[in-house]
């Protein structure tokens, strides 16, 4: 028996199993925890799915994320030997990822803080115009989330760079490349936007040092994953003014606690892991696809390389 496990979210399961079937009738969908026999599950498509549990299955060959990113399936144990892990490429994730990062540019550049501030007093006040071309933005990571992000910011005249693991070419964005490559980055970001992906090495970036590197009131994005952020050394940062104020759409724990800083901190601009969320109706023909090729042994689309997690 050829069946496709569903893991996420209880209110959002039945949709995801009403897209994909409204394109393939006869799939075999167990929603978790309801399962059946476990040597049925020969795929799963998920999100937060307990790691240690998809070792219960023995003909499972295909995990599919429910998402860009793949670093919930990476979590101790890890995807079971042998397993492929595939991840979503969708042209509305991408889009609103992007939306979300020039939304949190342009609301720091244009001064909407200062402007509400004064709204508040009801002072008519003209704050000192901002100069896009002058306005030094880093992105670091330049995946199809990055590069989208970086490529339209640059359509508006900022100065854009990026930084990535390894050389990425982006026509009309400067780049920058690996530990060498990080400082030299940091140096010329005036607003620093991380859409990395999560890795044992990429965790904890953002942090004293790193911080230290941009200049003096630089402003931080980070729509990637809370665990790249030390949000102690991001706290000490804002306190001091070395960062002007932070758009922060993930945390080290989610839901964050009520009694955080973050959100009372003047300065810092906080949504709930809200800035791109997957649309089952967008993504459920990439499964449909994956499914198919596993079936018929095809190569896979959109194949996460398991050694470095993404």
């Amino acid at each position: 028996m050829n069946a496709l496990l569903v893991s996420t979210k209880p209110a959002t399961m039945q949709v995801w199993r009403e897209e994909l079937l409204a394109l393939d009738p006869a799939l075999d969908i167990r929603l978790h925890p309801e399962s059946g026999p476990v040597e049925d599950i020969t795929a799963a498509v998920t999100w937060n799915h307990p790691p240690e549990d998809l070792y219960r299955y023995p003909n499972l060959k295909l995990l599919i994320s429910m998402g860009a990113g793949v670093d919930h399936l990476f979590r101790p144990p890890g995807p079971p030997p042998g397993v492929a892990v595939v991840r979503l490429v969708d042209r509305l994730l991408t889009t609103a990822m992007s939306e979300y990062v020039l939304l949190a540019v342009l609301r720091h550049h244009r001064q909407d803080a200062g402007y509400r501030a004064l709204q508040a007093r009801r002072e008519w006040e003209e704050l000192p115009a901002p100069d896009t071309e002058a306005t030094r933005i880093g992105v670091m990571g330049l995946g199809n989330l990055g590069a989208d992000a970086a490529r339209k910011l640059a359509a508006l005249n900022f100065q854009v760079a990026g930084w990535s693991r390894t050389p990425k070419q982006l026509d009309g964005i400067e780049t920058f490349a690996g530990a060498d490559g990080l400082m030299p980055f940091l140096a010329r970001t005036d607003i620093l936007v991380c859409l990395l992906p999560l890795t044992p090495e990429t965790e904890g970036i953002i942090n004293a040092r790193t911080l230290a590197g941009l200049p003096h009131g630089a402003y931080v994005i980070n729509a990637a994953r809370g665990a790249h952020v030390v949000e102690e050394d991001l706290l000490a940062a804002l306190d001091s003014g070395q960062v002007s104020g932070a758009t922060l759409d993930v945390f080290r724990t989610e839901p964050l606690p009520r009694e955080h800083r973050f959100w009372t901190h003047p300065n810092v601009i906080l949504t709930p892991h809200a800035a791109s969320i997957t649309i089952p109706r967008s993504v459920a023909p990439q499964v449909i696809d994956n499914l198919a090729r596993l079936r018929e042994g095809r190569p896979l689309a959109n194949v996460v390389d398991v050694s470095v997690g993404y």
